[in-house]
């Protein structure tokens, strides 16, 4: 599922239950191209070990091409099942090869003490392995890996592999449309690490650690413009899985480059000198308020609400301390981000309209508007009735 060559070791012989041991990986393949109509794997080698029959079929490649083709020629007497094995192995792979390759010698295979010493193999057998290992590493011959006609990167057969492991963790081997569900989802997962690459890659252009403060209205048509290329990106590769299936991993992709904005968002206002200043600047506000509004209620005579408005300063100028303290040592951060929300909560009460509303509404919870206005006391007096009445 994850190479895209597969051997398939095989000793002396290539017998009828060896072929139907594919049948679990021909039925996927029979699956998979229904949605995608390339084949699903590419090269298959049968890789026939100590082979008894040189006089019939030759050591090597050319041997066993002759007789991989008369073992899996497909035969009217044959039995169905048969048959259907022998057509969709080569459906299923781009490419069939067959090595034959000789006996080591008994000097391998009877002496318990062989330990790998090239002296003790057979020179034939070496001979055919020098022609082996080149046909299956050597450069010119190694392919990339492909699922679904589209190659793959290391970062994208990471999602195949834990989709695969996912489903192969099991006593038993998973039924091929698990296995064509589970290449659907890491397909997905794949096209969305890959929209998302392009998406980080631009706004780390744009808003990256060593760039500047950006204007937010900038930030965000940059957002728009990457979100947009990122979804097309999603759309244009090929993937497994149905419409419907594909639609819910592209929900998933706009969600997260939304949250990716989001960061980035905070990430730009941070390097903001004013919106660093926000918070002390908020707390000299307030402190400069309360001391101008506690001064002028003291002299009129409003002592509560000058106590209040100095208690309020007092508060302030404590938590510009703690702020401080926080920004400097590290420590306490849980304190500093709920003075922050306090002083941007504030902030966004900053016109003066709102702030003498609430200086307003303060003061007329804390003061009975009665006490406000004295009345004649030789009027009082005099009128028992209005006394009562008052």
């Amino acid at each position: 599922m994850t190479s895209s060559v597969m051997v398939y070791n095989l000793s002396q012989n290539v017998q009828e239950d060896d072929l139907q041991h594919l049948q679990l990986f021909t039925e996927y393949g029979r699956l998979a191209m229904e949605e995608v109509y390339e084949k699903p794997f590419q090269s298959l080698m049968f890789l026939i070990r100590d082979w008894s029959y040189p006089y019939e079929h030759p050591y090597g490649l050319e041997g066993g091409r002759s007789f991989l083709e008369k073992r899996l020629q497909v035969k009217q007497n044959q039995h169905e099942e048969l048959q259907n094995v022998r057509k969709h192995i080569h459906s299923c792979f781009s490419n069939i090869g067959c090595f034959l390759l000789p006996h080591p010698g008994l000097k391998v295979a009877t002496n318990p003490h062989f330990d790998g010493r090239l002296r003790d193999i057979d020179d034939e057998f070496k001979k055919e392995l020098v022609n082996l290992v080149p046909t299956l590493l050597s450069p010119e011959n190694l392919v990339e890996k492909e699922i679904g006609g589209v190659k793959i990167t290391c970062r994208d057969l990471l999602q195949y592999f834990k989709a695969y492991m996912k489903i192969y963790q099991g006593e038993e081997l998973p039924h091929p449309k698990s296995m064509l569900q589970a290449t659907a989802e890491a397909n997905n997962l794949a096209a969305v690490a890959g929209a998302k690459g392009l998406y980080n890659k631009g706004m780390e252009q744009v808003c990256g650690g060593d760039k500047p403060y950006i204007n937010p209205a900038e930030l965000e048509r940059w957002h728009l413009e990457f979100r947009q290329a990122s979804v097309k990106h999603f759309r244009g590769v090929k993937k497994m899985g149905g419409e419907e299936f594909c639609r819910r991993y592209q929900e998933q992709l706009e969600a997260e480059l939304d949250q990716t904005y989001s960061n980035c968002n905070k990430h730009n206002d941070g390097k903001n000198i004013f919106f660093a200043a926000r918070t002390p600047a908020t707390l000299f506000a307030v402190m400069f308020v309360m001391y101008v509004v506690s001064m002028v209620t003291g002299f009129v005579g409003i002592n509560s609400v000058a106590t209040l408005c100095n208690l309020l300063m007092g508060v302030a100028l404590t938590a510009l301390c703690v702020w401080a303290y926080v920004k400097y040592s590290g420590e306490f951060r849980e304190v500093g981000g709920v003075i922050d929300q306090v002083a941007e909560t504030l902030w966004e009460q900053r016109t003066p309209r709102k702030v003498f509303s609430k200086l307003f509404e303060v003061a007329r919870s804390r003061v009975p508007l009665g006490s406000l206005i004295p009345a004649p006391r030789s009027r009082l007096a005099s009128n028992n009735n209005v006394k009562k009445k008052n």
